[in-house]
């Protein structure tokens, strides 16, 4: 009797230390784009562009809705109000009010810098394809701040329409993405995205500050700074579709 009570306390506690931990890298990603989409969000956000001779802002608004559903729409300065992207179940679209048209991205282009920034189109639409597409793979466990953080590398499919050779993700305990790199099919690091400040907003930790930098120019970088974000909270019918992008009155 004291053996089986023995085992079973065991089992109990082997089983209560595997609930803390995912039990995947693949997971470990899944609870990071769980944690920053939510069911559904709402954000405003500020970009900014920086190059070493001139530097330009916008205003954003933001939406998503689970894996498939988003929608981002620049809301200042005056000349690039309106200017808007709409992502549903793979696609995209911009809309552009100075041409007034609707145009749909090919998947070649979705790796293409969004509105001049060193945001891809894929990245604007906080794409998830990351998960199903690639493989996944643990490289190491750190600690950061008092915090468990997971090392990821992540290689696409042969199939995967993407450019990148491998992508590399630094994620917290907490399920906030702190690092992530992107290397291309020589093995070169193109890119890095990268949180400069977490602040709780929403009910959670969060990213309220995002750097993407060109390794080969350091001097470039575009941020993104939060001010704002609701997770789960009901969002319009209507308001992940063309007439939406077109005209956000509806």
């Amino acid at each position: 009797m004291p053996r089986l009570v023995t085992a079973f306390v065991l089992a109990l506690l082997a089983g209560l230390a595997q609930a803390d931990d995912p039990a995947s890298a693949r997971d470990i990603i899944r609870r990071a784009m769980d944690h920053y989409r939510g069911q559904t969000s709402f954000s405003e956000l500020t970009m900014t562009i920086h190059r070493p001779d001139w530097e330009r802002s916008m205003s954003m608004r933001a939406w998503s809705r689970g894996d498939d559903e988003s929608l981002v729409r620049v809301v200042a300065p005056a000349r690039d109000a309106g200017n808007g992207t709409l992502t549903l179940e793979g696609n995209m679209w911009t809309f552009t009010p100075k041409i007034n048209r609707v145009i749909k991205v090919p998947s070649s282009l979705m790796s293409q810098n969004w509105m001049g920034s060193d945001f891809s189109n894929r990245d604007i639409s906080k794409d998830t394809a990351i998960i199903d597409e690639y493989d996944h793979r643990l490289l190491e466990t750190r600690e950061l701040d008092g915090h468990r953080a997971w090392v990821i590398e992540s290689i696409p499919h042969e199939d995967a329409p993407v450019v990148w050779g491998k992508e590399v993700l630094v994620i917290r305990d907490d399920w906030v993405l702190l690092e992530q790199q992107f290397w291309d099919q020589d093995g070169e690091l193109v890119k890095t995205l990268k949180a400069q400040e977490i602040s709780s907003m929403g009910g959670r930790e969060v990213a309220s500050r995002l750097r993407m930098q060109q390794a080969d120019k350091p001097q470039e970088w575009t941020e993104v700074v939060t001010a704002e974000v609701e997770f789960d909270l009901e969002l319009p019918e209507g308001l992940f579709t063309l007439s939406s992008l077109r005209n956000p009155r509806r």
